[in-house]
Formats: structure tokens, C-alpha cells, sequence
């Protein structure tokens, strides 16, 4: 099944909190996940960089670090909402006021926006989707052994069946497993993923292309 971007939010079995994006692009395919001062981005690959010119919408930060928060998101949201979590706005506002301003994506899919969040300790994140019919935003409980992720096509909604068995020892593992672990594995057409991953009081980065 083709689902697009998806975004997932989950807990290892020894209880690390990760963030996980991945790219599964038919349009768009030439992409890779590179980091960037600190946060982890989609690019056209080397030699595609003229896809810029046929989609606003193919390059932006997947994945950033806000205060004890790792942010994944589809877009140029990723932005906003980590600045607002890193000014001490609650994350559920932060998801919600970010979300609302910049819609979902004007091109000629109406491709939602869909984003994640997760504390490096705790047991509470996020997942969020703005849609042309709709916004949500729902907390969600982080059990170990567990992802849960929200997609822009098919898995579109904050829904209890979206969950897959997840483990990972450090962020490059859980980078893989958005690509082929659990039930990613049966979503088709992987191009690039990223992944941060709570150790040690911080997150850890790392992406893997498919």
C-alpha cells in the first residue's frame, strides 16, 4: 500500500523515545535525508536539483530538536512548531497554531501536513494532521516496544490500528526501521528517512536512505 510521507512517534523496548520521517515518494524520488546544523532535512539529490522548480514543496527540515522535544513533520512546518515549543509554548499549541496558519499543501493533491513530537523522557507525544476537510491534534500514549505514525494518504488520521512493533539500539537502527522494520516494511515506495532517538538526556540523529 502507498501511504507517502509518513510520520511516527514511539518507544523502544528498553523505553527511548523516538521520532521517526520517511519520504515513499512516486512523483518525487531523487530525495535524501541529510543533516544541517543540527537538524535533519530533505534535499534533491545530487543531479535533481531542478525538481525545486517543479515543487515547492520537496525540500524543508524533516527533523528538529526544540528544548527536551524531537519534532518530525511532511513540510516547513517543522519550523514554526519547534520555535514555538523552544519559546515555551505548550506542544499541543505549538502543533496547533503552526498547523492552522500554513494549511495543507496547495499542490495538485492537497497533500496534508502531518507532524510528530516527543519529549527525550516521558511517556506522552503527539501526532497531528491538517487535512482539506480537517485538523487534528491527539496525545498519544508512548508504551515500549510500540510506534505509532500517521501518513499523508490512506493512514491520514490519528487512528488506534496504526501501530507497528518498533525497536531500536541508536538512531541509525530506528532511521532503518522507518524504511523496513514492522509494518513500514509493507508500505511501498521508500526513498529517505530520519530519525531522532533519546540517550543519555539528548537526542540522537541519524537518516538512511532506502
Amino acid at each position: 500500500m502507498y501511504v507517502g510521507r509518513i510520520v511516527a512517534i514511539g518507544q523502544t523496548s528498553g523505553g527511548a523515545n523516538a521520532a521517526l520521517y520517511r519520504v515513499s515518494s512516486r512523483s518525487f524520488p531523487n530525495r535524501t535525508a541529510v543533516e544541517m546544523n543540527g537538524s535533519l532535512a530533505i534535499v534533491p539529490r545530487p543531479g535533481h536539483e531542478a525538481d525545486l522548480q517543479k515543487s515547492p514543496y520537496i525540500a524543508y527540515n524533516c527533523v528538529r530538536i526544540a528544548g527536551d522535544w524531537a519534532i518530525a513533520t511532511n513540510g516547513s512546518h517543522t519550523d514554526p512548531i519547534a520555535e514555538k515549543i523552544a519559546a515555551g509554548v505548550p506542544v499541543r499549541d505549538a502543533l496547533v497554531s503552526a498547523l492552522l496558519a500554513l494549511d495543507y499543501e496547495k499542490d495538485d493533491y492537497n497533500t496534508p501536513r502531518i507532524a510528530g513530537a516527543v519529549p527525550a523522557l516521558g511517556d506522552t507525544g503527539w501526532l497531528a494532521i491538517v487535512r482539506h476537510d480537517a485538523l487534528v491534534v491527539k496525545a498519544i500514549s508512548l508504551t515500549p516496544g510500540r510506534a505509532h505514525y500517521i501518513a499523508t494518504y490512506e493512514a491520514d488520521d490519528v487512528r488506534d490500528d496504526q501501530i507497528s512493533g518498533f525497536d531500536a539500539g541508536n538512531a541509525d537502527a530506528a532511521a532503518k526501521f522507518a524504511i523496513d522494520g514492522g509494518r513500514f516494511v509493507e508500505l511501498e515506495k521508500p526513498v529517505t528517512a530520519a530519525a531522532a532517538l533519546a540517550g543519555a538526556g539528548r537526542f540522537e540523529l541519524a537518516t538512511r536512505d532506502a
